[in-house]
């Protein structure tokens, strides 16, 4: 690009210069992906709902377009246009989540959809990006925010109540796949910050804990498990068939329009694409797509070993590793490596909001790991006591 050279100084050369741009070829890739893979299994499920055939292939094009841009325009924001975007978005996404359980749409029992026109909302799928952010914030702020005296910004008590808020509208739902996926992040946050590994037993030892509250009080949960623990027992149609399009799939697939796993599966164009991915386009492409996001995953993490800001390391670890299990817990499921769950393969899946708050998440994550010339006194100071965790030393191995 001869007009973004860096002799340039415009702002938009000069985010060019500094954005990390082979992140952003792979989520250019994976929104490609979509399109691609929304083409191959769409028509099928729009069809047996009698609805037009090219429905969720419109749909989603607009969403992937929209996805496209949020990403660019996020990713041009400052750092601390960011903190702001993720605290006044987590505002609205809590009270959006809050709303569902008054006046949410029920869909298998459970209410996490808002209706608007022309399209439901999941606000919840809002909350994952925001709230990694702002933990960021929250638990950089206390180590160097000082509110009165000695007395140092209670960051980490308020990150907790926000957790503790947070999970109980999730459970309320209930949403229990999300929930598993906040409190992942969250764990991984806190560890990340310095938290001591015999706290890090403790909180895993309550997340057992709680799954295994949930496996009780859930009868869906208990379902999932038990189908997975004994695959002889209960209806595996939907695992069943996703595992036989692999097999007829092979190394190159069958080809473009020639699986079959979109006319069986109800949920071919959403929790199952993978499976039509790997039917109709073989290993090749399946390993593609999981390269694509390991990708972005490692290499976030290795820019952030260099990294001074503590907000940024935080943050930017939380939304990457919500990104990357959410592309796991797919693909898994899929696979029948883990139990079933609901969740959508990033940018390939349909869905509006998941498109959105998946683009909202690597938007956040552009902007973070963008170079920053100087980081200010505040970032400096709080950079400075990280020094007493390894994980935070400058060019760690």
């Amino acid at each position: 690009m001869s007009g973004l050279s860096r002799v340039e100084t415009s702002a938009v050369a000069r985010w060019w210069r500094n954005l990390d741009r082979v992140t952003l070829a792979c989520v250019g890739l994976l929104i490609g992906l979509g399109y691609v893979l929304m083409l191959a299994a769409s028509p099928a499920v729009a069809s047996r709902i009698g609805a037009s055939r090219n429905m969720f292939i419109l749909k989603q094009v607009i969403f992937l377009a929209l996805a496209g841009g949020i990403v660019l325009g996020t990713s041009y924001l400052s750092r601390r246009a960011i903190k702001r975007l993720a605290i006044i978005g987590g505002i609205i996404a809590l009270g959006a989540t809050a709303m569902t359980l008054v006046h949410g749409m029920e869909i298998k029992g459970a209410r996490r959809w808002i209706a608007l026109p022309m399209m439901s909302v999941q606000p919840s799928e809002f909350l994952k990006p925001c709230f990694a952010v702002v933990t960021g914030w929250l638990l950089s702020a206390r180590r160097s925010v000082v509110i009165w005296g000695n007395i140092a910004f209670p960051g980490m008590l308020i990150a907790f109540l926000c957790f503790g808020f947070i999970l109980l509208l999730l459970k309320s739902q209930p949403d229990i796949g999300m929930l598993s996926v906040i409190t992942m992040v969250f764990m991984t946050q806190l560890f990340v910050d310095g938290l001591k590994l015999y706290w890090v037993g403790l909180c895993v030892a309550g997340m057992a804990g709680a799954f295994a509250v949930a496996y009780i009080v859930f009868p869906h949960v208990q379902s999932r498990v038990q189908r997975f623990l004994h695959p002889d027992v209960g209806d595996h149609y939907q695992i069943d068939t996703a595992l036989r399009a692999f097999g007829n799939g092979g190394l190159l697939g069958r080809g473009p329009g020639e699986g079959r796993v979109k006319d069986l599966l109800p949920d071919a164009h959403a929790d199952f694409v993978f499976a039509v991915a790997g039917e109709e386009y073989g290993l090749i492409l399946c390993v593609i797509i999981i390269l694509l996001f390991g990708t972005i995953v490692l290499r976030t993490l290795l820019k952030l070993m260099h990294e001074d800001d503590p907000f940024v390391i935080v943050s930017a670890t939380g939304l990457v590793t919500g990104f990357g299990l959410q592309a796991f817990v797919n693909m898994g499921s899929t696979l029948h490596l883990i139990p079933t769950k609901g969740m959508t393969l990033p940018f390939i899946s349909y869905g509006g909001s998941s498109a959105m708050s998946i683009a909202l998440t690597m938007g956040m994550v552009l902007a973070l790991t963008r170079h920053h010339v100087g980081q200010g006194k505040i970032g400096q100071r709080a950079s400075a006591s990280y020094g007493q965790n390894p994980l935070f030393e400058r060019n760690a191995p």
